[in-house]
């Protein structure tokens, strides 16, 4: 059995084509019939993000924490109760592709690490994009982190110890561990996630934080090419 993780604080406007895509990815035809589990991981949900997860069938486990390392811990918990020899890691706010399960599962790795992309932009500069796009390498091998497009083994999640109860970092905190542990990680180019360019973050120093701290540098130098960019992943983390 494969499962599907995603952590969610009060996404009712985002949360249902993000579980709709894990549903297409979970009947993808390479799969073989082989089950899939999405767990959603309410946490402090207020609006009706629940009832829209209970409308599509995934299961759901609720916490209180205001934190996504603790979402994603339990939300894994409930995966590997469920029998799951592989969890695959999104975020509420974004869309995997068709494939997404059956490329984490060929990759012959611990650990799979993807890239993200963006299609609606909002209100940001085209510098701001164009800054992104220069960061974020989409090749094999990139050192990127991010929990939208990612995934691990049942054995290599319990060997690194799982998610540490982070407000931010808890993806990268996890991934190091798992190198750790001695399991090989996959750092792919394809498949790529669609996720939000929104200003409203959910989780503190999170991807929306990590747009608008691009957006403010692109301000200070004037979008001069060849700058440092900050190395989204390798935020600072604290306990929550």
């Amino acid at each position: 059995m494969i499962a599907a993780i995603v952590p969610a604080h009060n996404e009712e406007q985002m949360i249902g084509p993000c579980l709709q895509a894990l549903q297409v990815a979970a009947a993808h035809c390479a799969l073989d019939g082989e089950a899939v589990a999405i767990v959603v991981a309410l946490d402090r949900c207020s609006d009706a993000t629940a009832e829209i997860c209970r409308r599509l069938g995934v299961h759901t486990v609720c916490v209180e924490a205001g934190c996504v390392g603790v979402a994603r811990a339990a939300a894994s918990e409930v995966a590997l109760a469920l029998g799951a020899r592989w969890i695959g890691c999104t975020d509420a706010d974004s869309r995997v592709p068709g494939d997404w399960l059956v490329k984490q599962l060929h990759c012959g790795a611990g650990a799979f690490c993807g890239v993200v992309t963006v299609e609606d932009w909002l209100d940001y500069a085209p510098t701001v994009q164009e800054r992104f796009l220069a960061s974020e390498h989409l090749h094999d091998g990139h050192a990127h982190v991010h929990g939208a497009n990612m995934g691990f083994s049942a054995a290599a999640y319990r060997d690194s110890g799982g998610f540490l109860p982070l407000v931010s970092g808890e993806d990268v905190a996890l991934i190091e561990a798992i190198q750790n542990s001695g399991a090989r990680v996959a750092r792919l180019a394809a498949p790529q996630v669609v996720t939000s360019a929104r200003r409203h973050a959910r989780a503190t120093r999170g991807f929306s934080d990590f747009l608008k701290r691009l957006e403010q540098q692109v301000g200070h130098d004037g979008g001069v090419p060849g700058l440092a960019l900050p190395n989204i992943g390798r935020k600072s983390a604290g306990a929550c």
